[in-house]
């Protein structure tokens, strides 16, 4: 039994050991993603107008400011959407504003942070025969999937939502 005890006592204080150790871990993971939401969910309030706004006057610029912070196929599909976007802007002479009202972290790590936006949308649209212009006031949901790029942030996905927000 003597012998018994220093190793039932020295079984004990690893396993205590390696709980205080995991437990540290994880404390370091949590302040990590708290660390990112903060940073990513600032980049996000600060990006989602310039991703989400365009003025039929300077389209390819600002397709080009949006692409600049996305990453992979975000901002290849910022790159690719001026072909498209660009010409039906033009001819219906569209501006859009969007206001981002509100913001929040769905889910982080610190490598990737899910944020939740609510944005004020205000498009306005001249017809070119008529010289009238209408404008148009609607509120909207998006999602900004932010990763960690170089020296900061960037979006890797966006998605609008409709209807109920989804869990992730």
């Amino acid at each position: 039994m003597r012998r018994a005890l220093p190793a039932l006592l020295a079984l004990v204080v690893a396993a205590i050991a390696a709980a205080m150790v995991s437990m540290f871990l994880d404390l370091r993971r949590l302040h990590g993603g708290e660390r990112a939401a903060a940073e990513a969910l600032a980049a996000a309030r600060a990006f989602a107008p310039e991703m989400l706004s365009y003025d039929y006057r300077t389209i390819d610029r600002d397709l080009a400011r949006a692409a600049a912070h996305a990453t992979g196929r975000l901002a290849e599909h910022y790159r690719r959407l001026g072909a498209t976007l660009g010409p039906q802007a033009r001819e219906r002479r569209t501006i859009r504003q969007a206001v981002v009202s509100a913001a929040g972290v769905e889910s982080a790590t610190p490598d990737e942070v899910r944020v939740l936006l609510f944005v004020n949308f205000i498009t306005t649209r001249s017809d070119p025969k008529s010289g009238t212009a209408k404008q148009q006031v609607s509120r909207g949901r998006a999602r900004l999937v932010m990763v960690t790029q170089g020296d900061g942030w960037r979006a890797s996905r966006l998605s609008t939502l409709l209807g109920d927000t989804p869990v992730p």
